[in-house]
């Protein structure tokens, strides 16, 4: 499994739940785009529509040799997901505060462009801060570790 690009803003804004693997129907010109590393999951998330799921607003880079057949960098792309596994979001979707997010772009085995796709509750003002003041800790500690071993 080789991880193209991640979402680093969503595990800051957003307490993750639970994460599905899922395909994303693409053009070639897309593929190409994102094996240089063209993709860009800030500001992106997931719709249902008619029973289908949906990544919106995710930017992908026109590919450069492509010409006139180029694609558009900002259209919706469909994911591909098992119709029960699209029922199961869409019940939690419903309830109050929660989202689909993608949280990371990855080839599997394979050679298959993958999207992980996260559950996703926003958080407060006030969990970020405190998500902020625990990291910095952390890092104190690690620093004091440090030179406690020199």
């Amino acid at each position: 499994m080789k991880v193209i690009a991640t979402n680093k803003k969503a595990k800051y804004n957003y307490e993750i739940l639970e994460s599905i693997e899922a395909g994303i129907s693409l053009l070639g010109t897309e593929v190409k785009s994102i094996r240089e590393g063209g993709i860009s999951l800030k500001e992106s998330h997931a719709e249902i529509k008619g029973g289908e799921a949906f990544i919106v607003n995710c930017h992908i880079n026109p590919y450069e040799a492509a010409s006139r057949f180029n694609h558009d960098p900002r259209r919706e792309r469909k994911l591909l997901l098992h119709r029960r596994e699209i029922k199961r979001l869409i019940g939690k979707i419903r309830e109050k505060g929660f989202t689909l997010i993608p949280t990371k772009v990855f080839f599997n085995d394979k050679g298959r462009v993958k999207v992980e796709v996260s559950l996703a509750k926003g958080k407060r003002t006030y969990e970020k801060r405190e998500a902020i003041r625990e990291r910095d800790h952390k890092r104190e500690l690690r620093a004091e570790l440090k030179k406690a071993r020199r």
